[in-house]
């Protein structure tokens, strides 16, 4: 199976009432799902540098319905980029961004800011580049590298587990 946003985020522990960041939402596949299960009490933040991107998102929020997404135009390779305040939510989804951004640190720097103490980030991205179906393999960020990034920034490891067929999916605790 490719990756499941639905089945990812179940991993995460998401409760009703909990603020969630979703950084370089893109489809916003993940926003949707996530703020299905926070529920009307809960927020979700999609939050995407492309402006095309957060204007397809708004109306895919609007067409599901989906009044608790605020989807913002922000930069998380930049520190406060995602012009969220300090400790202000519960978790944080890290889904396919890795391998596309060139500030990989700036971008668990702002995740961490952002987190709340004992907060969750959920990372999901690709194993391999599968002859084209990914991303070109110079780019991929392997499971070991994505552990090691979190980790010296001020993560702890929780659990791994299998994000589909071309994924691996990892769960941080901020320390």
């Amino acid at each position: 199976m490719f990756s499941d946003p639905k089945n990812n985020i179940m991993r995460l522990g998401l409760t009703d009432g909990m603020l969630v960041a979703d950084f370089g939402t893109g489809s916003g596949h993940y926003a949707i799902e996530a703020s299905r299960i926070v529920g009307n009490s809960g927020r979700v933040y999609a939050i995407d540098i492309q402006q095309a991107l957060v204007k397809k998102v708004k109306n895919l929020a609007l067409a599901e319905n989906r009044q608790n997404i605020d989807v913002l135009w922000g930069d998380i390779e930049q520190i406060r980029g995602t012009k969220l305040g300090d400790e202000s939510v519960d978790a944080v989804i890290i889904a396919n961004d890795l391998f596309q951004v060139e500030e990989k640190n700036n971008v668990i720097i702002e995740a961490r800011r952002i987190l709340k103490p004992k907060g969750k980030v959920l990372v999901v991205d690709w194993l391999d580049s599968f002859a084209g179906i990914g991303p070109s393999g110079d780019v991929i960020v392997r499971e070991s590298e994505a552990r090691k990034l979190l980790s010296e920034n001020g993560f702890e490891f929780v659990q791994d587990f299998d994000a589909g067929e071309h994924h691996y999916g990892l769960i941080f605790i901020k320390s």
